[in-house]
């Protein structure tokens, strides 16, 4: 089996061609194929993408689809070109979004489900049976790599848009707030009531002892957190033993690497 560190250095493809591929099948990997390698197997290079092409092209595909709130996602096999996600659809599968999963969740429900999508298409794709269909261009969509400081929940935004934040970045970069009592993690957070006039950028104590941090329009409830150096804990738990989060308020972040 052949791991090269560098797809693109000449050696690497000459290892590439030196196999005589009929075929070459991708998936979830971080490096960016030559333009060289596209054609060098009879049945060309086909790519699993984790996300119904071509909305959600690029790097992070599920994450943007929690983060966008999609209804639905799914599996895409594409025959690759020399763009970024554009190659013709050659198969997909589609699944719908309760609007609850975390981003491993999906991921891993997806990753089981193309290797399905993969086992029942090859036979096909390989007898010439299958027409690649050309992607929309007009309905493209393209998810950027993520940074540390996209972990930052910032209050000015809806509760909705926190949650699905919460969810969508796990496990990396994660989800926290920066505050006058420490850092918070949050590793769950549900929406919880209208903020009834409170400033945004305040934790507060709910009326059933649980913690909220209240965002631009509503209560984002912080079912399960960690505070620096601590263990995971619910909300509740953290509050009875540290009152001092109760009023706590968002500050300024302070400079964050990628």
């Amino acid at each position: 089996m052949l791991r090269p560190a560098r797809l693109r250095a000449p050696e690497s493809i000459d290892e590439v061609r030196a196999q005589s591929p009929d075929l070459l099948v991708l998936a979830d990997y971080g490096q960016i194929v030559p333009a060289s390698l596209l054609d060098v197997a009879p049945h060309g290079a086909l790519n699993l993408h984790p996300s119904l092409l071509p909305r959600h092209r690029g790097a992070t595909p599920i994450p943007a689809a929690i983060l966008a709130g999609d209804a639905e996602t799914g599996v895409t096999l594409m025959r690759m070109d020399s763009g970024l996600d554009t190659g013709p659809v050659v198969a997909q599968w589609r699944r719908a979004l309760a609007g609850t999963e975390t981003a491993p969740e999906l991921e891993q429900a997806l990753a089981e489900q193309a290797a399905r999508l993969l086992g029942t298409t090859l036979e096909h794709w390989l007898a010439g049976r299958i027409r690649p269909e050309p992607q929309d261009e007009r309905q493209a969509t393209l998810s950027r790599p993520l940074a540390r400081a996209d972990g930052r929940l910032d209050p000015i935004r809806t509760a909705v848009e926190l949650e699905r934040q919460v969810r969508a970045y796990q496990p990396w970069p994660g989800s926290h707030i920066e505050t006058d009592a420490g850092r918070l993690v949050i590793w769950r957070a549900s929406v919880d009531g209208d903020t009834a006039g409170l400033e945004a950028g305040r934790v507060i104590s709910t009326g059933d002892a649980s913690l909220a941090l209240v965002a631009s329009d509503a209560l984002l409830r912080l079912d399960e957190v960690q505070p620096a150096g601590g263990r995971r804990m619910s909300g509740a738990e953290l509050l009875r033993g540290r009152s001092s989060w109760n009023g706590a308020i968002v500050v300024a972040p302070a400079e964050e690497g990628t």
